[in-house]
C-alpha cells in the first residue's frame, strides 16, 4: 500500500519507491530505501511526517503516494 495510507504510529517496511528516476533519487537521499523502515508520526491536510533513519521528515501526499510500504 503507498505510504499515505499507513496508520499514524505504525512502523511499516519500505517495499518499493516509484516515481520519475530523479523523484526516486531525491527520496532515496532522504532515506527512503526499499528494505528501511518508516513511521507516520502525524497527517496535516493529507501532508505526512515521518520518521525514517532516525530522522523525522515532512512530504507531500503525491510523494508519499510513490512510496509503497507493507
Amino acid at each position: 500500500m503507498p505510504l499515505n495510507f499507513a496508520p499514524v504510529g505504525e512502523e511499516s517496511m519500505i517495499r518499493r519507491v516509484g516515481g520519475k528516476p530523479e523523484v526516486r533519487a531525491h527520496l532515496e537521499n532522504l532515506g527512503f530505501v526499499p528494505g528501511s523502515s518508516v513511521t507516520v508520526v502525524s497527517t496535516m491536510g493529507g501532508n505526512l511526517i515521518v520518521n525514517v533513519k532516525d530522522s523525522r521528515i515532512a512530504i507531500s501526499k503525491e510523494m508519499a503516494a510513490k512510496i509503497m510500504v507493507s
